[in-house]
């Protein structure tokens, strides 16, 4: 029997899994519906199930998910999940991965702010690059926030236990309701004129319906376009804003933003202390590496003994002069040595061979030009004939008309010419 056509149920089950989990529509699931069979693991993970009238898919939410819940769930409790969904290999079931839960009433405020956050990410109001630093000790601090409550109270008397000396100013603001997000904006703008280091923006905590108006575009844009450095403080840790995200700081409490904004005053004391323990010690450092220092210039075998020095110079200037005598001494021996080889030169002492010489090369040079000169020739019974001072080559170059010039080696002759008749020979 030939069974290579047959899975295993590993292999299903993984092929399954691997379907699931490439499918583009399974990986983004928002969920809809009523936990129930809840189970709190000792790892911290939730097993549950999420159903409605007709069906129920299980879920699993990891602890790390867990932990950043801002209600604790129940059974019966209606939510809304975000997530992602696969297949459990091992018992070949699916089910839904949360890594996202928020109770059932707050899921459009949920979808809007989720899409707040990526219109002004993409915009680059929460790059890294326009946060301003804080100032490591400010002077005047201001705070946006209700003028009552307990988040007032922590800020102002968090600030002076631990740096009192600071000014601190308050610009009370509604936090909550529907005309706070445009009172907040008001109060940042009316901060920036009062000269301030920091500015504190934030709240207590309170449901998602309670922070909204710091997940106002409008709250964000003034945070961004504030030239004061802003914290943004508002809420639990647990808790985020569209203003934690654009603030130049985060902190997770209205405390936590008063610590941010003022150093210890204690610990600065101790640095203080620090600093002049360095510098005491820096400083004796130098002077006594410079006693040392000194001691030992003053201790050196030239101090002491400042001839040495006049000593070394002036063997060293003898021996600049002997090499200078030594030289002009080899010069004029060069010299000389030269001399004596010119004067002892064979043409020098027997200069009527060089004029020996000579006086043959005139001879021989003078047979040369006899050689070629005219009057040579006309010497040896030759002469020449001219016409108008061009000499005759050829009878047609005779002018009939004209006396004939003959040049002799002795003289010249004028002679009239005559045509000579040629006559045949038959």
């Amino acid at each position: 029997m030939n069974d290579s056509k047959y899975l295993t149920v590993t292999a299903i089950n993984k092929y399954l899994k691997y379907k699931f989990d490439n499918d583009k529509n399974l990986t983004n699931v928002f969920l809809k519906g009523e936990i129930s069979n809840l189970k709190f693991h000792t790892t911290g993970h939730l097993y549950f199930s999420i159903k409605d009238e007709n069906s129920k898919i299980n879920a699993i939410m990891f602890s790390s998910a867990a932990k950043k819940l801002n209600f604790k769930p129940i059974d019966g409790s209606k939510v809304l999940i975000h997530g992602r969904i696969s297949v459990y290999e091992s018992s070949g079931s699916y089910q839904i991965y949360a890594d996202e839960m928020l109770e059932d009433g707050v899921g459009n405020l949920y979808i809007a702010f989720e899409k707040l956050k990526k219109e002004l990410a993409k915009e680059g109001l929460f790059d890294p690059k326009y946060k301003k630093q804080l100032p490591k000790i400010p002077e005047k601090i201001g705070i946006v926030t209700a003028p009552t409550g307990a988040a007032i109270k922590d800020i102002i008397s968090t600030i002076k236990r631990r740096f009192p000396m600071v000014e601190t100013i308050l610009f009370p603001s509604l936090v909550q309701g529907e005309s706070a997000a445009e009172d907040i904006v008001r109060n940042i703008k009316r901060a920036e004129n009062y000269n301030l280091d920091v500015l504190i923006v934030g709240r207590g905590g309170g449901s998602i319906e309670d922070l909204w108006p710091f997940n106002e575009e409008i709250v964000a844009r003034a945070i961004f376009d504030c030239k004061v450095p802003v914290i943004s403080a508002v809420g639990h840790e647990i808790d985020f804003t569209i203003a934690d995200f654009v603030a130049d700081m985060r902190a997770p409490t209205p405390t936590g933003a008063a610590e941010m904004a003022v150093p210890n005053m204690s610990d600065l004391i101790t640095h203080i202390n620090n600093l002049k323990i360095r510098l005491n010690e820096a400083m004796n450092k130098k002077i006594n590496y410079q006693k040392l220092y000194l001691d030992s210039i003053k201790n050196s075998f030239v101090i002491k003994n400042p001839m040495i020095m006049y000593e070394n110079k002036k063997q060293k200037l003898d021996s600049i002069l002997e090499n200078i005598q030594n030289l002009f001494s080899n010069y004029i021996k060069n010299s000389r040595h030269k001399l004596d080889l010119i004067k002892s030169n064979y043409i020098l002492n027997n200069p009527s061979i060089l004029y020996k010489d000579k006086k043959i090369y005139l001879s021989n040079l003078m047979e040369k030009l006899e050689l070629i000169n005219p009057m040579g020739v006309l010497k040896r019974g030759y002469s020449l004939s001219m016409q108008d001072n061009n000499i005759i080559k050829s009878v047609k170059d005779v002018d009939m008309t004209k006396e004939l010039l003959i040049k002799l080696h002795d003289g010249n002759i004028i002679s009239s010419i005559k045509k000579i008749e040629e006559k045949n020979n038959e």
